[in-house]
């Protein structure tokens, strides 16, 4: 019955088990394949939003493209500045983002500006771009750090490409200025969550526009920021990451795209808690199920188990009263043959072994050794800290005998009060008298504090004695007698030392 019953609860834990294990399963799988689609739209509106970022700036690259080579083949004159502006308002008119269009001479002072958006006078000396173009020699575009138009005071993004005269020397700067509201303006018809962000960053880490718009964010510098170097800088063209936000705390999936053409990187996040509470909702509406299930299971089981142990309660009653007697018979022997306050054998275990013993050692020729411990001023120490101090001294100082006696055949017993007793079996004199000073030094090492000692904590007196092969058939007694002469001369030569 008790095996139909282990049989029962082994089916019930099987199921439970291989229920829950394929639960957990499939809910981390469906935790996993969520992730990989959240990864892959990111990843694909970030491509589509690098796309269009791109556009932009080749649009604009155009302008600046047609600007510099019309000022460096047909001059600066008035005519062609003219000509320059309405370029300009054709272009702000084909390309939304454009804010502006400025020309700055080699000292930074405008010769030409399509509408008041950048500074005037040689401020504009230093502004990053005249310094980057002013100090490189490449005729590639800058994209700079987002200004703010001393004009309109709106936010702008600069894109700028060097003027150069005849010799090839530095002449100059033309700028066109992107309106932050009209660049994130196509970022605001996505639909990224409430806790979602779109950014549009330099390779160097300088961010340039960022949705939802903040302020404080425009400019903002990540080139020291760890999340910034570990999953932009330091991988691919592309890639995922899930990290904590360092500008508003929230934990964020985020989808990366490197521009092919520009030095600029697009980023997409989405909020991670909102992003996965789909996902959450149908893990709880299975995991609910997969409960009930359980329970339900778990109930039909706990059923059939009662009813399996109701037939069998009679014979489990008996067999624990059965096992009750045998319990409290194992009790009494216990009792019969331990000491109750050390644990140790007591004085009728140790006669008995003694006894053995010797017999073992005259059949087999082997040396039987015996050791007599005696704790020093014991009767001052119980009547300095009292009876029940003495039993804790007495049951440390046991525990560090029996601890140390560790052969099959060593016996450790409470020979009577505060002396106590170790039989050897198969061992010399001299092994003996080597394990009673290792103990000596084991009791001295509890560091007990006895100050009416003269060593001023508690030590021990040991007397060893040793009986060879025949000699050691009845010789019981002898043995006992030869320990605590040596007992007595070991106290005689001041105590805490073994003798033999």
């Amino acid at each position: 019955m008790k095996r139909d019953i282990r049989l029962a609860r082994s089916l019930l834990v099987a199921v439970v088990i291989s229920v829950s294990a394929a639960t957990v399963w499939q809910v981390w799988a469906m935790h996993k394949r969520t992730l990989a689609e959240i990864d892959t739209n990111n990843l694909n509106l970030a491509q589509a939003l690098n796309t269009y970022a791109e556009g932009v700036f080749a649009q604009s690259a155009i302008v600046l493209l047609g600007v510099v080579e019309r000022l460096e083949t047909e001059g600066r004159g008035p005519e062609n500045l003219r000509r320059m502006q309405l370029l300009a308002a054709r272009q702000e008119q084909l390309l939304n983002q454009l804010n502006s269009l400025s020309i700055l001479d080699a000292q930074g002072d405008p010769l030409m500006q399509s509408k008041a958006g950048l500074l005037t006078g040689t401020g504009s000396v230093a502004r990053a771009y005249f310094v980057y173009h002013r100090d490189n020699p490449s005729r590639d575009i800058y994209i700079g750090p987002p200004i703010r138009s001393r004009g309109t005071g709106e936010w702008v993004v600069t894109v700028s490409r060097r003027l150069e005269d005849g010799e090839r020397r530095f002449a100059g700067v033309a700028v066109v200025t992107l309106g932050l509201e009209n660049f994130l303006r196509p970022f605001g018809t996505i639909d990224i969550g409430s806790s979602g962000a779109i950014s549009l960053a330099t390779t160097t880490g300088q961010l340039l526009v960022r949705y939802p718009y903040r302020e404080q964010d425009v400019g903002r510098d990540f080139s020291r920021s760890a999340n910034f170097q570990r999953h932009f800088m330091d991988t691919g063209a592309s890639g995922t990451a899930s990290f904590r936000s360092e500008l508003d705390g929230t934990e964020r999936l985020y989808a990366f795209r490197k521009s092919d053409r520009y030095p600029v990187v697009t980023t997409v996040a989405l909020g991670k808690d909102e992003a996965l509470r789909g996902w959450r909702r149908q893990a709880l509406l299975t995991l609910g199920v997969v409960l009930a299930l359980l329970v339900a299971v778990a109930a039909v089981g706990r059923r059939l188990i009662v009813n399996i142990k109701e037939r069998v309660g009679a014979q489990d009653s008996l067999l624990a009263t059965r096992e009750a007697l045998l319990k409290a018979n194992r009790r009494l022997e216990v009792q019969a043959t331990e000491d109750p306050l050390t644990g140790l054998a007591n004085r009728r275990s140790f006669d008995e072994a003694l006894t053995l013993e010797c017999r073992r050692a005259a059949r087999e020729q082997t040396s039987l050794s015996l050791l007599l411990f005696d704790l020093d001023h014991f009767k001052r120490y119980n009547d300095t800290y009292g009876h029940v101090a003495g039993d804790r001294c007495l049951r440390a100082v046991s525990d560090a005998l029996k601890h140390r006696a560790k052969r099959p055949g060593d016996l450790v017993a409470r020979y009577g009060g505060e002396e106590l007793a170790i039989i050897l079996p198969n061992t010399e004199l001299e092994g003996a008298r080597n394990v009673a000073d290792l103990l000596i030094g084991r009791i001295h090492a509890l560091n007990i504090p006895h100050r009416a000692s003269p060593h001023a904590r508690v030590t021990a007196s040991v007397g060893a004695a040793t009986l060879h092969g025949n000699e050691a058939q009845g010789g019981e007694l002898k043995l006992i007698e030869a320990a605590d002469r040596a007992l007595y001369r070991a106290k005689q030569g001041g105590r805490n030392r073994s003798m033999t």
